[in-house]
């Protein structure tokens, strides 16, 4: 809805109000408000990538497919900028003075406060104002929302006070009007009953619209039976706005809107108390994408309010200590690596391997102490090993889980499997990389595929499979059951393959005994045997092997070399590549660093900030957003083999970064 009425407002003094996206920021902490209204002085890691997002969490194609469930809607089409709030609003009332309406992007501005709807459905005297998310929910869960113990359960916390606030401001907005507050969500119980769903919406980088979606249909009828649910979430919203919940136990809905308000208009720094949990996961803080004049919203709180100068900043602290439950001790002033004892994190050995607050305990003596070098549990590992055979095998998963479904049949959420990648160690240090299998033709369901490929690499011998973390597990649980319905022509004989190298997980219906050959987690391994302190606590194997990398003499011996020099083949990379390599200053650059980018706006850190909200998903994020990108969008060939090329260089590192591993373990 464009009229004239646009131009005039955008000629009116720019509008400053607190917004929806501003308010959830400020209950994570009232200083982020603060940082984020001075962009260009303080560095945020979570840069905005609108396209990005939508490639990475289905957000905006959720979006598009929800609009057409409420069709004959009315979009108030304006770029979303501060001197547009009047523009939104008056457009809005405008709308809002027929008898029923359905308006997408429905704007509300009351005293400096600024919201804006999904959808917004009126019916009489009654607004039901719709909140669209691609977070999935499950009708047969009694407690989605509200736990036993009768508290808002943490998942849904950001997602009910959201909701709550766009509550409050249209309900100010028309007091003589019944507000009624919805959330419209992804059900994982219901099945697409179309092929080619998600193809339906395709994710477009230059598009001016705020969601950026090419839709293809305009008809509901054409997308099959509706995969969504709406809840009324009317009973909690009130006691919200009533503080019967509150998202901190001093502070009250409406203090909390008025705090933010007075930081968000007059630009004033709140001094919120810090907090471990908070500061911990604060995206205001400097890293290497950071130019120099940009300064970190961490450093600033800790100059404010605890007299921070260089030296505790220079200090080992206890924000990066591996599964630390911090609050108890910050909340003592215990911040400091050297001012803890064993006492303080309930230090309790095991018998087999590192417990998790021995491995914790090391890191604090190593950091504390500047002690650079690695931990090695020589024995422990030795005796691990004598139950592995060779020739060894290193797998790597890449999977996908999208909320509108690629295939009929399918439920919103379900993995799928486009790639693996397998190097074979063999007892006389011989390397290969033996198979890799992906699929980035749009609209395939690769799951069975995938699993047959991965059955003919891995039946030939008994030798021992190593995954990193749970995820390939997982996956093959997820396929089991996905073979189990299916009328796939070899489902007795993959089924019997998944069993024999993986174990049930917690929530398998009819689990499997463990079976000989289960998979060895490698990433359990390193828990339990090694700790390098230049990994920072971290068990990431994008962190593990560089810093394994920068001290390992065996690995920079042989990685400096060419592939083609050092026992190793490789089906991506030319002979005369070299796994280690050095900056101009003479650092070592992770081979991660050396990938071409299978997104070309950011990097693999920057990626996984756009996939917190994602469930299920392991560190391959960039992978996933490279395959959304395939799946979602038109490109030539040309493109699409470029990204292919790049995935299928990044899921052999991933194995290779295993074999890697597992050599220097062996070396000391």
């Amino acid at each position: 809805l464009r009229t004239e009425n646009y131009n005039y407002f955008r000629k009116k003094q720019i509008l400053k109000a607190l917004s929806k996206s501003r308010f959830k920021l400020g209950l994570e902490c009232p200083n982020k408000v603060y940082y984020s209204n001075n962009p260009d002085v303080f560095y945020n890691q979570k840069k905005e990538d609108p396209f990005l997002e939508a490639l990475a969490s289905g957000g905006f194609q959720v979006e598009e497919y929800a609009r057409l469930q409420f069709p004959n809607g009315k979009l108030i089409d304006a770029p979303y900028k501060d001197d547009n709030y009047p523009f939104f609003h008056e457009e809005t009332k405008k709308l809002l003075g027929q008898e029923e309406v359905v308006i997408y992007e429905a704007g509300f501005l009351y005293d400096h406060l600024f919201v804006r709807t999904d959808i917004l459905q009126k019916k009489g005297n009654e607004i039901h104002l719709i909140e669209v998310k691609a977070k999935s929910y499950n009708p047969n869960d009694l407690y989605t929302f509200i736990t036993k113990t009768g508290k808002i359960d943490s998942s849904w916390k950001s997602y009910l006070f959201d909701l709550a606030f766009q509550t409050y401001v249209v309900q100010k907005c028309y007091p003589n009007l019944k507000v009624i507050p919805y959330l419209y969500l992804v059900d994982k119980t219901k099945s697409a009953t179309i092929d080619g769903l998600n193809q339906m919406f395709r994710v477009q980088k230059n598009k001016n619209k705020r969601t950026g979606i090419d839709r293809l249909v305009d008809d509901k009828a054409q997308l099959g039976d509706n995969l969504m649910k709406s809840i009324n979430l009317a009973h909690i919203v009130d006691k919200i706005i009533a503080d019967e919940f509150k998202y901190y136990d001093h502070l009250g809905f409406e203090e909390a809107i008025e705090l933010l308000k007075e930081v968000r208009l007059n630009n004033t720094y709140p001094n919120w108390e810090t907090a471990f949990s908070t500061c911990k996961n604060c995206e205001f803080k400097r890293d290497k994408q950071a130019t120099n004049h940009q300064l970190s919203g961490f450093e600033y709180c800790f100059q404010k309010q605890h007299n921070w100068t260089n030296i505790e900043f220079n200090k080992p602290n206890i924000f990066n200590v591996w599964d630390l439950r911090g609050k108890s001790l910050f909340e003592q002033g215990k911040i400091f690596k050297e001012d803890l004892v064993e006492d303080d994190i309930k230090l309790k050995p095991q018998v087999d391997g590192l417990s998790r607050t021995e491995r914790q305990w090391i890191q604090i003596e190593k950091e504390r102490d500047k002690d650079t070098s690695p931990y090695f549990d020589k024995a422990g590992f030795e005796e691990a090993s004598k139950n592995w055979n060779y020739p060894y095998h290193f797998i790597d998963f890449e999977t996908s889980i999208v909320p509108l479904p690629f295939h009929k049949g399918r439920t919103p959420y379900e993995q799928v499997a486009f790639q693996f990648s397998h190097h074979i160690m063999h007892e006389n240090g011989r390397v290969e990389h033996a198979n890799e299998y992906v699929n980035v033709k749009p609209g395939d369901f690769p799951n069975f595929e995938f699993t047959q490929y991965l059955h003919d690499a891995l039946v030939h011998d008994e030798g021992t499979i190593f995954r990193y973390s749970t995820h390939e597990n997982t996956i093959l649980n997820a396929i089991r059951k996905q073979l189990l319905a299916s009328q796939y022509t070899f489902k007795v004989e993959l089924i019997q393959f998944i069993e024999s190298i993986s174990q049930a997980t917690k929530n398998t219906a009819n689990p499997w005994p463990i079976p000989e050959r289960n998979m060895v987690d490698l990433c359990e391994v390193i828990k339990d045997y090694f700790y390098h302190p230049l990994t920072k606590g971290s068990n990431s194997i994008k962190k593990v092997l560089p810093a394994i990398l920068s001290t390992s003499t065996f690995i920079q011996a042989k990685y400096s070399k060419d592939i083609e020099y050092i026992g190793l083949s490789s089906k991506n990379f030319p002979k005369s590549h070299r796994w280690l390599q050095r900056d101009k200053s003479g650092e070592l650059i992770s081979p991660y660093d050396l990938l071409p980018k299978v997104y070309e706006g950011a990097n693999q850190e920057e990626i996984q900030q756009y996939l917190s909200d994602i469930e299920d998903l392991n560190d391959g994020g960039a992978a996933l957003t490279a395959y959304g990108k395939i799946q979602y969008t038109d490109m030539t060939n040309e493109e699409r083999n470029q990204i292919k090329e790049a995935l299928l260089k990044y899921c052999e590192l991933d194995t290779l970064a295993m074999v890697m591993i597992m050599e220097h373990l062996q070396s000391i």
